[in-house]
Parts: C-alpha cells; sequence; structure tokens
C-alpha cells in the first residue's frame, strides 16, 4: 500500500489557471522543505518540466489512455516514493477524457484511480454568487470524485473575493485560496503554446518564482496539506522502469 499525501490540481475547464495554482504549490511547498513530487495527468511534456523546476525532482506523467489504468497507481508510487507530498495537475476540464471514451483518462479517472482529492481551481474574473452552482455541479457530478476545496484565480478585489466566499460557504467546499489578477505571473508562451523550459530557462524560473509567491501569499498552504494528508491508501503493485 501507498500512503503518500496528494492532490489533484483541477479545473472547470483549460485556461482557468491549473498550471499557475499546481507548479506555484510545488515550488512554495518545496520553499518550506517538503519533499515534493509533481506530476501531470496526460501526456504533456512541457508542464512538467516546470514541475520540475519547481520540486528539483523529474516531473512525471499520469497517463491512462497510454499506459492503461492499471498502471496509474504504481507509476504514481514508483515517481512519489521518498517525498512527503504528491502535487497532482490536471488536464483541461475536469471530467474531460479521450474522446468517446467517457471518463478513461480524465483528471477525474487519475483522481479517483489514486483517490486523491481535488482542489478545483475556479477563474472567478466574471462572476460573483454563479461560482457557488459551478463548484455544486461538479462536486456532485460524480460522487467518487472528492472536490476537497477551492482556490478562486483571478480574483479582482478584496470585496469581490467577500462576495466569492459568501457564495461558496452553503457549497460544503471549503475555499483554501484566492489569487488576484496578476498580469506578470504566468507561464512563458507562444502562439503555437507554452515554451518548453529549455529554451527559455531564464524566463521559466522567474515565472516559477512567480507563481510561487503568488500561491504562498494567496493560498491556506496549512489548509491544502491537511487536505492532501487525508488521502487514504492505496494499493500498489511495483513498478520499475527495468520491466517496461
Amino acid at each position: 500500500m501507498v500512503n503518500i499525501p496528494r492532490l489533484v490540481v483541477a479545473a472547470p475547464s483549460s485556461g482557468s489557471g491549473k498550471t499557475t495554482v499546481a507548479t506555484g504549490l510545488m515550488a512554495a511547498f518545496a520553499a518550506r522543505g517538503l519533499a515534493v513530487s509533481g506530476h501531470k495527468v496526460g501526456p504533456d511534456y512541457i508542464d512538467p518540466g516546470f514541475h520540475t523546476l519547481a520540486t528539483g525532482r523529474p516531473g512525471r506523467n499520469l497517463d491512462a489512455y497510454m499506459c492503461g489504468p492499471e498502471l496509474i497507481a504504481p507509476l504514481f508510487a514508483h515517481g512519489a516514493r521518498g517525498c512527503g507530498l504528491a502535487v497532482v495537475e490536471g488536464v483541461m476540464g475536469l471530467y474531460d477524457g479521450a474522446s468517446g471514451l467517457g471518463e478513461l483518462a480524465s483528471t477525474a479517472h487519475v483522481a479517483k484511480l489514486l483517490r486523491a482529492p481535488v482542489v478545483l481551481v475556479v477563474d472567478a474574473s466574471s462572476q460573483s454568487r454563479s461560482v457557488a452552482a459551478l463548484v455544486h455541479g461538479f462536486a456532485s457530478w460524480d460522487t467518487e470524485v472528492r472536490i476537497g476545496g477551492v482556490i478562486l484565480n483571478k480574483v479582482g478585489s478584496d470585496r469581490h473575493e467577500a462576495l466569492l466566499r459568501e457564495a461558496l460557504e452553503e457549497s460544503g467546499v471549503p475555499v483554501l485560496g484566492a489569487l488576484r489578477r496578476a498580469e506578470g505571473v504566468s507561464v512563458p508562451s507562444r502562439h503555437l503554446g507554452l515554451v518548453p523550459v529549455a529554451e527559455r530557462r531564464s524566463d521559466a524560473v522567474a515565472a516559477v518564482a512567480a507563481m510561487a509567491a503568488q500561491v504562498a501569499a494567496g493560498c491556506d498552504l496549512e489548509g491544502l496539506v491537511a487536505l492532501a494528508r487525508s488521502a487514504p491508501a492505496v494499493p500498489d503493485a511495483g513498478w520499475s522502469a527495468g520491466e517496461a
């Protein structure tokens, strides 16, 4: 059995701020002396580069489509061995899986395979009370997916944050962070997508530092660690690269 504290960082859709929050959390926790393991749902090779910068450990992929669902827990255990915390960054929207194959390879699927609590990152820039309906819908869609907290992203002001928190009080899902709109805090990108770390390392290092500072200032890190530690053990059938 594997009993590594873990979180899955997900969102209702792409562009909500998953990479900023996940990478920022990894770096913020690592700065506090935790051995952190970074993971990415799917075959993406760019985000794990930022995870490597944030944690000082190799970023890992968890792809239930290419590797099969049965290997997700063993691959996770292999990558996170010896760590005090693992952060898994999701892909696309929480319930978006392989086309035409239901939940397969979705963030929700991987979260269930890992029995990991989900932190939902919500772009709150154009809403107030409606955020409660959105979070309620995602939390109730699949009862096997445990949404343990919300991080509000792109919050405009103290007043805006207060409205959002008030709306979410009755949802049963705690707010574990609120991040202000910050134009300078993002992963380096270009018109074809995100820029790999190796191409612009100095920019990437600065971006990770900015993400860590924003997340540390705006999130309840103690609450997030407590949520991660609430994850139950998962079976580990064992895996090594030599057997592949």
